[in-house]
């Protein structure tokens, strides 16, 4: 048990200090890991635990709608994807349905992979410019 004590601390550290778009990062990151987990519940007839991960995966993408700025143009489009996999994972923790796993998976990579793109951008123009944050 001591031993996870320093790598809570530093998961605790690590949230506690990022940016936005570094905890917008974390929640793509942890709803694949929970997506990841679920197909292998899935294929391994573990219910109750594919059921918890794809409820895990669900809250994140909740998360993400209800922190979406209404007031940025690009939201209007993101609402009805975010709205369209929380749909999905639900019919897939229903029925059992990697494929729709696999879809909802395409679709958070795909967000996480270009947030990414957008914080690295983001971090050159304010180097280039002196802002060391």
């Amino acid at each position: 048990m001591a031993l996870n004590k320093p790598y809570q601390a530093y998961q605790d550290n690590a949230v506690n200090t990022a940016t936005g778009g570094e905890l917008t990062l974390m929640l793509y990151n942890g709803c694949i890991k929970f997506i990841k987990q679920a197909m292998k519940d899935i294929q391994e007839k573990n219910i109750e635990a594919k059921n918890t991960n794809i409820q895990k995966a669900q809250r994140i993408i909740q998360e993400l709608m209800v922190t979406l700025d209404q007031d940025v143009a690009i939201s209007k489009q993101i609402m009805p994807l975010y709205d369209y996999m929380h749909h999905r994972l639900l019919e897939a923790n229903l029925n059992n349905d990697n494929s729709a796993l696999e879809e909802v998976l395409g679709f958070v990579t795909d967000f996480r992979d270009t947030w990414k793109q957008v914080i690295l951008q983001t971090r050159q123009k304010q180097y280039a410019q002196g802002e060391h944050v």
